[in-house]
């Protein structure tokens, strides 16, 4: 396939972090939420996902606050969170640390009482009795009608806007693949003329989309990662999966790794409702295979609950951080090591416990990582010899050095982890 984007630089070796404004503080502000960048830049954070931030519907709303994904106006911001100059200064904040913005896009769908259904009734999509419709089950949003010309226009002159008023860095695009691939790359060709480093996002697992999208999401690893928890699969069927993306999208094409984000956590649990004592060392395959990691609003407490979506449900942050140490340790190998930059791809290891063990290595002009996750409730002793690796290997938990191929096994605990970086 070939690309016609430019994919930004900035973005090779970068993360993600999505942040539930709503939730995240007591007052679910962008000032509030402003008083964090010191702690998220400490701990690594390259990109601020934001959550819609939008006005929300009123008509057919879902709860007392709505969802995020019900946007009443494209070009304003919702009183929850404050003002514009309220969001343009975190913004502001956010570049002076180092760290890129972007925002969630919702192409798909408005809220019943968007201003576009007074102004614009024809950019919507009508069923045969002339009333707005959502096809697929979502009782409170209805859907656009892309076949209509001018809609495009409009919304990417929406899109225009923010990158005009607020600077942001890219979009995360919401539902992506419901969207015509053509309004996409139309999209695309028009905003990267305004700031041509523009990261774009989608949430979406098709193939054809990475022909705009730099990026897009890797549902079926995640739902493999929770089959295993679940003993529905063995470790082979993460293979499989990565055996597809390997062979079926394109070789620069970036996935998105995740153990959590805003629809499994209200909709699912959190990720140790789904992967039990297995989400550490999933979270660190996340973070080590090739790709980018993404980190979801309160992991790094870590947060056990499943946030309320249409309700103030503040996350019940203690000030322990518990991991912290633990992103910004994985966030940094990757952004100091080049064995662990996107197009490096992993090479599978012999653990002689496959059922319940997952190795691997990534080189590179004498940089190497190793990885090993023990997805079991016992201790594993692994024998190093079939791994072809050589010299001393620094553990990156625990800042122990060991010669691996001397050692001849490396011991994991019950649900262990072990990431050892020459």
């Amino acid at each position: 396939m070939t690309v016609p984007f430019q994919r930004a630089g900035w973005t090779y070796g970068s993360n993600i972090y999505e942040v539930n404004l709503r939730q995240y503080t007591p007052e679910g502000s962008f000032s509030a939420f402003s008083r964090e960048l010191p702690r998220l830049k400490d701990m690594g954070i390259d990109i601020l996902w934001f959550m819609p931030i939008t006005p929300i519907s009123l008509e057919k709303r879902k709860g007392s606050l709505g969802s995020y994904y019900a946007c009443s106006d494209y070009v304003s911001v919702s009183p929850e969170y404050g003002v514009l100059d309220d969001f343009k200064s975190l913004v502001k904040a956010a570049h002076e640390l180092g760290m890129r913005v972007i925002i969630d896009w919702v192409a798909n769908h408005t809220g019943w009482d968007h201003k576009w259904t007074r102004e614009h009734p024809e950019y919507y999509r009508k069923n045969q009795d002339g009333q707005f419709y959502e096809a697929h089950g979502w009782e409170d949003v209805i859907d656009l009608n892309y076949d209509n010309k001018d809609l495009w226009r409009d919304m990417i002159d929406a899109m225009s806007f923010w990158l005009r008023e607020c600077d942001l860095d890219g979009f995360r695009c919401d539902m992506a693949m419901l969207v015509p691939l053509d309004f996409w790359r139309a999209a695309r060709t028009e905003l990267d003329k305004m700031k041509k480093d523009l990261f774009w996002l989608a949430e979406c697992e098709e193939i054809a989309y990475h022909e705009v999208f730099d990026a897009t999401y890797t549902w079926k690893f995640l739902h493999k990662m929770e089959a295993v928890w679940r003993k529905e699969s063995g470790l082979d069927g993460l293979d499989e999966v990565l055996m597809y993306y390997n062979s079926m999208f394109p070789p620069d094409a970036v996935r998105v790794y995740f153990t959590s984000n805003h629809d499994e956590n209200s909709h699912s649990g959190s990720e140790y409702e789904r992967m039990g004592n297995a989400a550490r060392a999933f979270a660190v395959l996340c973070a080590t295979w090739s790709g980018m990691p993404m980190i979801y609003s309160g992991q790094e407490m870590p947060n056990y609950k499943r946030l309320q979506f249409f309700e103030k449900d503040p996350i019940a942050w203690t000030g322990q951080y518990e991991l912290h140490a633990f992103y910004k340790a994985l966030l940094e190998c990757r952004k100091r090591n080049p064995a662990l930059r996107g197009n490096v791809m992993p090479r599978r290891i012999s653990t002689g416990e496959s059922w319940r063990c997952f190795g691997f290595v990534r080189s590179v002009d004498g940089h190497e990582v190793v990885v090993l996750l023990n997805i079991s409730g016992e201790p594993l002793t692994v024998p190093t010899a079939d791994w072809q690796v050589t010299g001393v290997f620094r553990e990156l938990f625990t800042g122990i050095e060991v010669d691996i191929a001397a050692t001849g096994q490396v011991v994991l605990e019950p649900w262990g982890y072990s990431v050892f970086e020459k």
